[in-house]
């Protein structure tokens, strides 16, 4: 529930490319403004000792303000509350080690090869930009009480879904609900990646999920949607948790 304040960032290389800084200071630029958040600095460092030839680690920090009564956790979650969840636009930050390996071990592909089941390259899909779900979640939350949320990372809808709820509790989620992109689709065939599997490294097509009570899931779906979602109630929450089960 907190609205960002300010960002800063660490890039720390052997040897410092003018290019490629200044390429991600306008990415980190362009993210800042499009959410309001002031990018106040950071630091930069070379380190030829650390880090191999052509390499570089990039940290961000956010700091945020919410109210302490308009915090949102997961006290107030109850059994039937509506699991929304708001489309990703790609993989994301998680499960590149799996998708190169599918891509490059497996399927033999470049990174100029068309990406199978899209008209994009391998390169353009790998470098989906990761959405930010500030402003559809913020315009929700004026208008309906969001109870619960989850940003789906590393450990996919499987392992941050259980986050948002109370210890007690568990989410029964239809994965026919939605359609994950074809990017998706052609990891688990090509890779022969089970159910299971896709579910825990993967976000599998949904980026955040927000929780909310039953009464108020269809006014939050038309909200999401003025705001340029395309969003899909995913499931329910149940008594018998912890965990989330597939229907």
């Amino acid at each position: 529930g907190a609205r960002p304040l300010f960002f800063l960032d660490y890039l720390g290389t052997s040897k410092l490319d003018p290019g490629i800084f200044r390429d991600v200071v306008h990415g980190l630029s362009k993210a800042c403004r499009e959410n309001a958040c002031a990018l106040i600095g950071g630091e930069t460092a070379e380190m030829p000792g650390l880090y191999p030839d052509g390499e570089y680690d990039l940290v961000g920090t956010i700091v945020g303000q919410v109210p302490r009564a308009d915090l949102i956790t997961s006290k107030r979650v109850r059994v039937g509350d509506c699991l929304i969840g708001l489309k990703a636009r790609g993989f994301h930050t998680n499960g590149y080690s799996l998708v190169r390996k599918v891509l490059f071990d497996r399927a033999g592909l470049c990174m100029d090869d068309l990406f199978p089941g899209t008209r994009r390259s391998v390169a353009r899909v790998l470098l989906d930009v990761h959405k930010s779900y500030l402003h559809p979640v913020m315009a929700l939350n004026k208008r309906v009480k969001i109870r619960g949320m989850a940003h789906i990372t590393g450990g996919g809808l499987v392992d941050n879904v259980p986050r948002a709820l109370p210890k007690h509790l568990g989410a029964e989620i239809d994965p026919k609900s939605w359609k994950p992109p074809p990017a998706f689709r052609f990891i688990a065939e090509a890779g022969k990646v089970d159910f299971e599997e896709m579910f825990r490294v993967l976000n599998m097509g949904i980026g955040m999920v927000v929780i909310v009570g039953s009464d108020c899931a269809r006014e939050a779906l038309r909200i999401l949607k003025a705001s340029g979602e395309r969003p899909a109630a995913i499931g329910t929450v149940v008594k018998n948790g912890p965990g989330v089960r597939f229907a």
